[in-house]
């Protein structure tokens, strides 16, 4: 079986700003630079596609809605010390929807990207 990567779609409103975010404080890098309609840019086995306002992703449906940036759903990214993560995101002035909160599976917190999309930071609980 041939592993690919796993490809989710985030709407922005930048793209030259969000390939800034993505590559420049979360470490992922660019695949395809199609500025200023759309970018990927990919994260070990993640490939996130960055929509633009000018990309096909960002056209209205039948119905008239619009895609738009923003919500609830987000992708998870690891990381080995999460306070220290948050106090490195922290002083490059980034913005979180709240406070790291710990459970049984170990401790996350809601880091927002330029457009408004939601990335969970997550460190798994020592066992």
């Amino acid at each position: 079986m041939i592993m690919t990567p796993v490809s989710i779609r985030y709407m922005v409103d930048d793209v030259a700003t969000s390939i800034d975010f993505y590559c420049g404080q979360l470490g992922f890098t660019v695949e395809q630079d199609a500025r200023p309609a759309f970018a990927s840019v990919t994260r070990g086995a993640l490939r996130l596609l960055l929509s633009g306002p000018g990309s096909s992703g960002a056209r209205a449906m039948p119905d008239g809605r619009q895609p738009v940036p923003g919500g609830w759903n987000r992708i998870l990214l690891v990381v080995p010390d999460l306070k220290e993560e948050v106090a490195h995101l922290k002083s490059a002035g980034l913005v979180f929807r709240n406070d790291i909160i710990t459970g049984v599976g170990g401790s996350q917190t809601l880091l927002e990207d330029p457009s408004g999309n939601v990335i969970e930071l997550f460190q798994p609980a020592a066992h």
